[in-house]
């Protein structure tokens, strides 16, 4: 299968418009089994994926290192893997961020876990919004970069405004945020901004924790190492993550109302996945996968036609009616 490349910033880089989001092969979806962490994988990678984005506490290193397992074993030309730091700092709070010493030994961690010399791309893990204001936090991951260890570093955020107050800093080269058919609010402003800048834009939890497939009913039941059952009032980490923030109930009635979307010999999170590629100033969207199976529909959901004026504007109706009262200001 081919995907298109999008430019990744000003990095020089090219990357498939689908990447493989590397959180499930961790933790905290449910069990997820090393055989079918690995196929997922490959499955992305022969199917075009050249993205992978991870983090050092996606099962605490595990997925950082099943990567580098896959990759060993497949040889040849390598994707770009991005993983992210900051969220082992204990307590996790803004100071924090100002200990390049602690910066330095996560980032030799991943580079261990990895298995490279160099890491292609490091993110700060969704930092309190105040690091963003701390000049000292920007200036440490330039010396990192200068010291050889990272070639290009970037931020994942949890706000718009943190998103904004980034992209000041010249050498942030890339912003995470959360981008789908229930998170619109970065098109308002951020992704004009973006562009203007040439920032590469990575649009995680694009089917808002699996509530975009279409296939969570009201009864559906989640392991308990499953986010979705334990954060689902932001008890562990920013609820935005769950579900983007969305109350589950109003969260299934916005999915009823868009199932018509959904094109003939199409799935519902194809369609959402081509929705955030309708966007031209998203570089990558990633999807996670728990399997092979997953991942191949992931990949598929590129190649299905741009969505018609029509569709994009019931997409709309239905976010700014049911959705956005709920979240468009609280990120």
């Amino acid at each position: 299968m081919t995907l298109s490349q999008r430019e990744f910033g000003r990095t020089g880089w090219n990357v498939s418009e689908i990447g493989f989001g590397a959180w499930a092969i961790g933790g905290s979806w449910g069990g997820v089994g090393e055989d079918d962490a690995k196929a997922a994988l490959n499955a992305a990678l022969d199917n075009g994926v050249t993205f992978i984005d991870t983090a050092d506490v996606y099962g605490d290193g595990r997925s950082e290192r099943i990567i580098r397992d896959v990759l060993r074993e497949r040889g040849g030309e390598r994707p770009i893997v991005a993983t992210k730091l900051g969220r082992r700092l204990d307590p996790h709070v803004a100071q924090a961020y100002t200990n390049r010493q602690a910066l330095a030994g996560f980032i030799d961690r991943s580079l261990s876990n990895l298995g490279v010399d160099t890491l292609d791309l490091v993110q700060l893990h969704c930092p309190p919004t105040e690091v963003y204001y701390y000049p000292e936090v920007f200036e440490a991951m330039d010396e990192f970069v200068a010291a050889g260890k990272i070639r290009f570093y970037g931020v994942s955020v949890e706000k718009v405004e943190e998103a904004l107050k980034a992209i000041e800093y010249p050498n942030v080269m890339s912003v995470q945020i959360i981008y789908n058919m229930f998170r619109q609010r970065p098109a308002d402003l951020f992704f004009r901004q973006a562009q203007k800048k040439k920032v590469a834009v990575i649009a995680r939890v694009p089917l808002a924790s699996g509530m975009l497939t279409g296939k969570l009913s009201a009864d559906s039941v989640f392991a308990a190492d499953d986010h979705r059952a334990f954060n689902r009032h932001g008890e562990a980490f920013d609820v935005g993550e769950t579900f983007s923030g969305v109350p589950y109930d109003i969260a299934l009635q916005a999915v009823d109302e868009l199932r018509s979307l959904v094109p003939v010999d199409a799935s519902m999170a194809q369609l959402a996945l081509r929705w955030i590629l309708m966007e031209d100033a998203v570089t990558v969207v990633i999807p996670g996968s728990k399997n092979a199976t997953q991942a191949m529909s992931n990949v598929a959901g590129a190649n299905l036609a741009p969505l018609s004026v029509e569709a994009m504007q019931r997409v709309r109706e239905v976010y700014e009616r049911l959705i956005a009262p709920q979240v468009h200001q609280r990120w």
